[in-house]
């Protein structure tokens, strides 16, 4: 079957997981800790390395400065506190970047930062003021339709619009939340199916079935959930079949 669909695939790495050699030849692109929910420099160094010898593109992976909860709740910074902190974490993965050799891709915030900046546009106003510090052209991971991706394209932001492979959505288009038993998609049967309707329909069915109109083209697989690469290499083997290429 002719391929008819182009997509990228990328995982969150650098998480402390330690399977990024696993993951690395089975995504397109990846989003790297920058110290704030996990990382330091010595992982943000390896994870470039392992990026530049598959030929993945690079991006930053900040968040709420807070490893106690892994970034996934919200914080109550001052929002100059809260610009600092991303833009310092940005930096500190431009910096070992620049000296590997490599460029970074995109910027995707990370687990309830990325949330918020999704329908919070005082928050999404900083991350766009976050890659606005940057003399390259850097571009921006978000969610379809969100207040983040509107607001960055009035800034001439290149945005890739973002899905995830295995997380459920709710009827609102936001992601069931981690608490709920549904929030993750562990069969790869089941992920597939999910990837392949929003390809191919550019519809998502919520977890009340109701049948969403998204668009995206690169969708996630976090690289925490427990057998991403089981699901990643099932990905690499249907999708092709199914007349989607990963690039």
């Amino acid at each position: 079957m002719a391929n008819s669909f182009k997509i990228d695939i990328n995982a969150d790495l650098g998480e402390g997981l330690n399977n990024e050699e696993l993951l690395m030849p089975l995504i397109s692109s990846c989003n790297i800790a920058c110290g704030g929910h996990a990382g330091d420099e010595e992982t943000m160094q390896r994870v470039l390395k392992l990026a530049k010898h598959h030929n993945v593109k690079v991006g930053a992976h900040p968040s709420f400065p807070d490893k106690a909860n892994f970034g996934r709740e919200i914080m109550s910074l001052d929002p100059g506190q809260l610009f600092d902190s991303v833009l310092s974490q940005t930096i500190d993965l431009y910096n070992i970047a620049q000296r590997e050799g490599v460029n970074i891709n995109h910027i995707k915030p990370h687990g309830a930062l990325y949330n918020l900046a999704s329908v919070d546009p005082s928050i999404a106003k900083l991350i766009i003021n976050v890659i606005l510090s940057f003399p390259e052209n850097i571009k921006l991971y978000a969610p379809y339709n969100s207040v983040l991706a509107n607001l960055a394209k009035k800034e001439n932001i290149e945005v890739v619009y973002e899905a995830f492979a295995d997380r459920n959505y709710n009827d609102d288009l936001t992601l069931v939340s981690r608490k709920k038993d549904n929030a993750v998609l562990h069969k790869k049967e089941a992920v597939l199916t999910h990837v392949l309707e929003m390809i191919k329909h550019q519809k998502v069915t919520s977890v009340n079935g109701l049948k969403l109109d998204i668009k995206a083209s690169t969708f996630c697989v976090h690289g925490d959930t427990k057998n991403a690469v089981e699901i990643l290499e099932f990905l690499n083997k249907e999708l092709p079949v199914n007349g989607v290429e990963v690039e």
